[in-house]
């Protein structure tokens, strides 16, 4: 280690000198808004309104989580966020991989003209007033599925699903499978599926930011206020300001309601990011590795 050190010339050391302090002036420009957020629910509003909030909480206080944990249509669509989120990203992690490693196979007939026309896909749509009709026609308006189908199987995922198939699983693998007698079905699921881990968290990790952070489908296809999303509820409280009665009953000025708000607003934000602040670490490894072996050729 002292060998390596001693070889580095001052200009190597002025340039990682210069790396860290970039990296850390980004680092500090991604993290300081959550962080904001973060102090900002357990502080007096009147404080963050003048300013004096922007390192450290004052006029601590919990009365913003207090509200938000006893009010049920919080945690009712944090529940929907959830089964939305289980539900699509299964379904779309399946037909993703079910798609893409048959166009991984040169010996698919016709793989080419399949790719063509699912490429055509990712240019050219129906529209919003199309796709509506559409899902109003086969009567998924207001459920589950309108949210979980129309976007499973994503062309983009497929093609890094492909390129990762490709570049990871040698034709020789399949050539000595077969040899011995192996199918299809038992060679995609006994082989391919356990070396493609990395590849799979990555599309699980897409799949569920992309179900949890959603909310413009939400917001076309339901109409039931039961089955929204955290996210629409999140919304809702952000945008329209509207904050469920039950958590104001107590508040009686106009002005202690825009401050109570505040609170919930903060405070809805960091519940709300929670989920995907813990699942991350544990797909962090599986997530670099499966996007770098992914992009190495297309």
């Amino acid at each position: 280690m002292n060998t390596l050190l001693s070889r580095k010339t001052k200009g190597d050391m002025l340039f990682d000198a210069a790396n860290y302090i970039l990296l850390t002036l980004i680092m500090l420009t991604v993290l300081y808004p959550l962080y904001f957020i973060l102090i900002a629910s357990i502080s007096d509003p009147n404080l963050v309104y003048s300013g004096e909030v922007w390192l450290f909480p004052r006029g601590f206080t919990w009365d913003g989580y207090d509200r938000i944990f006893n009010d049920s249509s919080i945690w009712r669509g944090y529940a929907n966020s959830i089964l939305y989120a289980v539900v699509g990203t299964l379904i779309g992690v399946s037909l993703t991989v079910l798609a893409a490693y048959p166009l991984s196979r040169k010996d698919l007939v016709g793989r080419g003209t399949i790719m063509w026309f699912l490429l055509a896909t990712m240019f050219f749509s129906g529209g919003l007033i199309p796709t509506y009709l559409l899902i109003k026609d086969l009567n998924m308006l207001n459920t589950i599925w309108a949210l979980a189908l129309p976007g499973a199987g994503g062309v983009f995922n497929i093609i890094i699903v492909r390129t990762f198939f490709q570049s990871s699983l040698p034709d020789e693998m399949w050539e000595a499978a077969s040899i011995d007698g192996c199918s299809n079905w038992r060679y995609f699921l006994s082989i391919v599926l356990p070396l493609s881990k990395a590849i799979i968290a990555v599309m699980v990790l897409y799949h569920i930011v992309g179900f949890w952070n959603g909310f413009f489908d939400a917001l076309i296809y339901l109409n039931d206020e039961k089955k929204y999303p955290l996210q629409l509820v999140l919304r809702n409280i952000l945008v329209q300001n509207q904050v469920n009665a039950n958590m104001m009953v107590d508040v009686e000025s106009y002005a202690a309601k825009m401050r109570v708000t505040e609170l919930i607003k903060y405070g809805v934000i960091i519940v709300s990011s929670l989920p995907l602040l813990i699942l991350y670490p544990f797909l962090q490894k599986y997530f670099v590795k499966g996007v770098m072996i992914g992009s190495i050729k297309g």
